[in-house]
């Protein structure tokens, strides 16, 4: 058995001296180490020795194992190597899997209604986070003493050292924007009439946080402007938005509410598209769902666009869309979208 055991040696340190490349190299690893190969067939023929034969020859076969599998890798190690030299790459080698990310709930609901506000013609823009108090209210028709100011729980920030473009008299107050409205006026400033856009983006309001409220949300907000545009082109909007977001069957209700910088203003509300408005815990059995804000752009917001109201009218919108997504996809907490929590976000 000793004999034996040394002529194999003998015999693959020949057979490894002739190997040319990778691929003979791994053919004759499995015919000397593979499960039937023939090392194996020698450590099965130890196995039946006498007892004081088995215990030298059980070592000389350990022995054997360990130096043939180092003279294996370090034959592999000259191939890979020298393949590396040429630049070769050896495309039947398994690739490494690459984990699939998973896009944002309301990353997924904003995309798709870009796209469907572009089949529209609206323009997509997008606005500063850091806003200055005269875009975010001035010129919305919010004057410093307006109630509508308090309901906002503003995030006010020093100003020291820091600009926000469009203001030109002096440093202005700033302030993290608490709608997307701002981008009324400033698209207004920059395109003129006729305008059609929608703004979607991040707001900020100081809010006591709850499964319903968030200090960190997102909002869309729409503008269209033209001669002799009316409540008609508004609600016709807002129809086929929410058509496409609900369904063919969706129906959309306007009922009167006090905005600021809409005249007159409205409350938009949906069908419920769980109960399709027969009543359901959802919509506390009223069967409506109130989802935007909406009205007739306020001719003082026109005239701070430099846009002259007696010759173009328009409509505005906006809407959250936390609270879209939330009703969309049935999500109970507003916190979960800012949580980074990955259960949350692999179902979608």
């Amino acid at each position: 058995m000793k004999n034996k055991i040394e002529n194999l040696k003998s015999e693959i340190l020949g057979k490894l001296s002739e190997v040319k490349d990778a691929e003979a190299l791994r053919e004759l690893e499995i015919k000397i180490l593979g499960r039937k190969g023939e090392l194996a067939g020698i450590l099965k023929g130890v196995a039946k020795l006498a007892d004081e034969e088995k215990k030298e020859a059980g070592q000389l076969a350990n022995e054997l194992k360990i130096a043939i599998r180092e003279k294996f890798e370090e034959a592999k190690e000259v191939f890979e190597n020298s393949a590396k030299k040429r630049g070769f790459t050896d495309a039947t080698l398994p690739g490494k899997k690459i984990t699939r990310g998973h896009l944002h709930p309301i990353t997924i609901v904003r995309e798709d209604l870009e796209d469907f506000f572009q089949s529209l013609n609206f323009m997509v823009l997008e606005g500063p986070e850091l806003e200055s108090d005269y875009f975010c209210f001035e010129a919305l028709n919010i004057p410093k003493w307006h109630p509508a100011r308090d309901m906002q729980d503003t995030f006010y920030i020093d100003p020291k050292g820091l600009s926000v473009q469009g203001e030109e008299d002096g440093q202005p107050d700033l302030v993290m924007r608490t709608h997307t409205s701002p981008m009324q006026v400033r698209s207004m400033l920059e395109y003129g009439a006729p305008l059609r856009c929608v703004v979607p983006g991040r707001c900020f309001r100081s809010e006591a946080t709850d499964v319903r409220h968030e200090h960190t949300f997102y909002q869309l907000e729409g503008l269209m402007i033209d001669k002799n545009i009316n409540i008609r082109h508004l609600k016709g909007v807002l129809v086929a938005m929410a058509r496409h977001l609900y369904g063919p069957e969706t129906e959309v209700r306007l009922r009167p509410k006090f905005y600021p910088f809409v005249e007159p203003g409205f409350n938009g509300e949906v069908t419920c598209f769980l109960c399709h408005g027969q009543g359901c815990r959802l919509c506390k059995q009223t069967g409506w769902l109130e989802i935007f804000g909406a009205g007739l752009v306020h001719p003082n917001v026109l005239k701070a666009g430099k846009i002259d109201p007696e010759k173009y009218t328009g409509f505005a919108f906006g809407f959250g869309l936390n609270r879209i997504v939330q009703l969309k996809y049935g999500i109970e907490d507003i916190r979960l979208f800012n949580s980074g929590d990955l259960r949350f976000l692999e179902q979608f």
